[in-house]
């Protein structure tokens, strides 16, 4: 069993896609192929992608029965200790919107307020602050 997902391909493709596989939502397309067959479908979907692009899942001898091909797509498969999985992809990790460093709250916290006074700690518990 295979499936494809279409994304922004031309109309000829999908025509050419109906005459093999069911098309059961807009640009998903699912049957039951043997290889040659599959591999000559995929093949003639990459060549008439155009600017569009498509998805492939197939069932494979393998744990997990699987396996993906990509044309043209952000998100790429990629294989984890044999499992195959696919990567979408992320924002990176630094975002120059946000101010670097410490937040005031932080600060605060580790440097104690300003504008305030700083207590005085001595040795001695008994010891007292003289009266003004």
């Amino acid at each position: 069993m295979i499936v494809i997902v279409l994304t922004s391909c031309p109309p000829g493709l999908r025509g050419h896609l109906t005459q093999w596989l069911l098309e059961i939502s807009a640009g998903v397309y699912v049957g039951h192929v043997n290889t040659r067959i599959r591999d000559r479908l995929w093949a003639r979907v990459v060549d008439m992608a155009g600017p569009g692009r498509a998805l492939l899942v197939y069932q494979k001898h393998s744990e997990q029965r699987l396996s993906f091909a990509v044309h043209d797509h952000h998100w790429e498969p990629v294989d984890l200790d044999g499992v195959m999985l696919i990567r979408r992809p992320g924002e990176s990790p630094f975002n120059p919107a946000l101010p670097s460093g410490w937040s005031k709250a932080a600060k605060r916290r580790r440097f104690g307020r300003r504008g305030t006074e700083t207590r005085t700690h001595s040795s001695n518990p008994t010891e007292q602050k003289p009266d003004s």
